[in-house]
């Protein structure tokens, strides 16, 4: 699956969360099994943790190093803007 793909399966997933208080719970105790449900294949041995942002609690997601990027490229790929530094954390 494209990272094009897996954006808007991500988003068809959060907006079904947001109208359906149901499907949230169920995507909250067990993801892998409603993300298949959903048509989101989920590789096998990958564990995955889904938690909800509130107004008192909030989620920082540090992804894993990229091993193909020198220390110069990824200093470059550090600017630019992002939705969460809005934040007033």
């Amino acid at each position: 699956m494209t990272n094009e793909k897996k954006a808007k399966a991500a988003g068809r997933v959060i907006a079904k969360a947001w109208a359906d208080e149901d499907f949230k719970v169920r995507l909250l105790a067990d993801p892998a099994a409603v993300l298949a449900a959903e048509g989101v294949d989920v590789p096998a041995g990958i564990r995955l943790s889904v938690v909800e942002n509130t107004e008192a609690s909030y989620t920082l997601v540090l992804p894993a190093r990229p091993t193909d990027l020198s220390d110069e490229e990824l200093d470059g790929a550090s600017g630019g803007w992002c939705w969460y530094c809005e934040l007033s954390l």
